[in-house]
Order: C-alpha cells, then structure tokens, then sequence
C-alpha cells in the first residue's frame, strides 16, 4: 500500500492509473465496505490500482470551526483497515479553509491535477465544494472519469451510518456497533503508569491513553479482546471514574488481561469491545469488589473464546 498526501500547497503528480472511493469513512462500516469492493471491481476491469481518498483533517472542524468533533477511529486506524479490505493506495486531501472554498468545478480539477483517475466511487450523499454544492449528480456531469454512485445499506434498523453507529457507542451496545461495522468496534493507545491498585488486590490492570478523538463510550465494564505484539488475549475492559479506589473526574480506560503475564508499559495496545457486562458502580468494601471482579472475569471466559 502507498499513502499520499494532497496538499493544494504543494500539489504533486501521481501518475499512477486509478479508480478510487471518495468520503470521510469514519469507522469504515458495512455501507463504507461497499464503495470499497465496487472500487476495487471498477480497478479490475480498467486493470489499474485502486485507491481510497479521504480527508484529514474533518471538513466540519474547518467549514464549521467546531473543534471538538469525534469519531469511531482515528486516521491511522482507518489507514489500516483499508489496507486490510485491499486498498492499493490512500490518498489523504489535506483539508484546509482554501481547499473549503473551491468550487465544486476546482475541486474535481484539483483532483485531475494530481491522480491519474480513471473512475470514482461515492456514496449516494457525497458533497464536495464550497458549501457542499457538488454532489454525485454533478460529479457524473463532468465526463473526465467513470463514476459509480452506491445507495444506502441499511438492516432492520435503518440505514448503516457513521452517525448511527457513534449513537450505539454512546450507548454502550457494543453488539449492535460490531454489527454495523462488520467488526468488533476497537480504539488503540499506550499504556501509561496507573496508580497500581489493581495489582493490590489481585486484578492487574493497564491504564491506557487513547486520543480523546474517539467518541465518548458509555462508561461501564466490557468484555473485549486485547491485542498485544499480534497475540490476542481475553481482556475486562473498564472505561469510568474508578469510584472505588481513586474517584476522578476525567473517564479512563482499565484493562485487565485474562492469562497475561509481562510488562505493558509503553506499549501500544488494540482493544476490541465485545460485550457490555454492567454498570460501573461503586463498592463499599474492597472484599465486594473482588468477589464483582471475579463474577465479571467467570463471566468473559464464558461468553469469549480464547
């Protein structure tokens, strides 16, 4: 896989023959993994390379000026699991209030100016723009490539959006979200030093920072899988206030693994979220505590695999 910038400040030439999706993808859902198999459909039959474009940062936290947007994963998550589906090549617009500005007509001959595209793939509410004035029916107006528009995927609930699935998050109903996006909903981050009062009672946990891009979970304890060095283990995932030990303000991020044994510090982490198990809540002994830990731990090895 190749990773590109476009920067409309230093505009260079890839000249590699393209067909390419185009959108935001966050999270990368089910209604997403369409545009990417009918871009990689369209790739085999112009035989050239296919390619993802997404943008970096969030238009809305440019055209909207609001800074605070969050969303399922982060750029590098996405980045990852294109690769994963077969993307060829990503190309990432880096969006600024110039780029915001050109009209739909200078948008797509920017484009043209840098990738050689032989076809594009969009979902059926693209906008691009200024003021989100382009959208698939224009882009098939301009008659410089192919242009594939895909209609919405929906289930029982209604139409798969980024939006939706953000909603299932905060709600905790991890479930729902791992059936939306075709794979369990997962953030990464380091491990930092905690204060080690798990360790004191028997429970270990790794304190992990994660980029408060992510959208807000609900807090709780889950069952999830946690990757460390491409092994996974089973894992009892606690993001709230630790009200038992040591109360704060700010929500963090506890994992303990099942069957783990080493040292996690500065170590990057993948925390896949299974299930929602309970509500945090606090315990007014530490006797109560563990015998709830040992009901949550007897609790994941039934309902995961190893």
């Amino acid at each position: 896989m190749r990773i590109s910038y476009i920067d409309m400040n230093n505009l260079k030439r890839y000249p590699l023959p393209m067909c390419a999706c185009i959108g935001y993808f966050d999270g990368i859902h089910l209604g997403h993994q369409k545009l990417i198999t009918a871009t990689r459909e369209m790739a085999e039959r112009y035989h050239c390379d296919s390619a993802l474009i997404t943008f970096d940062p969030d238009p809305r936290e440019v055209t909207v000026r609001y800074p605070d947007v969050h969303h399922i994963m982060t750029l590098r998550q996405k980045i990852n699991k294109a690769m994963d589906l077969g993307m060829d090549n990503i190309y990432i617009l880096k969006f600024t209030e110039e780029m915001s500005r050109l009209s739909p007509e200078a948008f797509i001959e920017m484009l043209l100016k840098t990738c050689d595209l032989k076809g594009l793939v969009c979902g059926f509410d693209f906008h691009y723009g200024y003021k989100g004035q382009g959208n698939a029916e224009t882009l098939k107006t301009c008659g410089k490539f192919e242009v594939a528009v895909i209609e919405p995927v929906s289930d029982s609930g209604g139409k798969i959006s980024s939006t939706r699935i953000q909603q299932l998050i905060r709600d905790g109903d991890v479930s729902a979200a791992e059936r939306l996006l075709g794979s369990p909903y997962e953030v990464e981050g380091i491990v930092i030093e905690g204060h080690h009062k798990g360790t004191g009672i028997g429970f270990p946990t790794a304190n992990l920072q994660i980029s408060t891009e992510y959208v807000a979970m609900h807090p709780g304890v889950y069952a999830g899988y946690v990757w460390v060095d491409r092994k996974r283990y089973r894992g009892m995932i606690n993001f709230g206030h630790n009200p038992t030990f040591n109360y704060t303000n700010k929500l963090s991020l506890e994992i303990h693994l099942l069957d783990f044994e080493g040292d996690l510090y500065g170590k990057r982490l993948r925390v896949q979220f299974k299930h929602f198990l309970r509500e945090e809540r606090q315990f007014r002994t530490v006797g109560n505590l563990i015998m709830q830990l040992e009901q949550d731990k007897f609790a994941i090895k039934r309902l995961l695999s190893v």
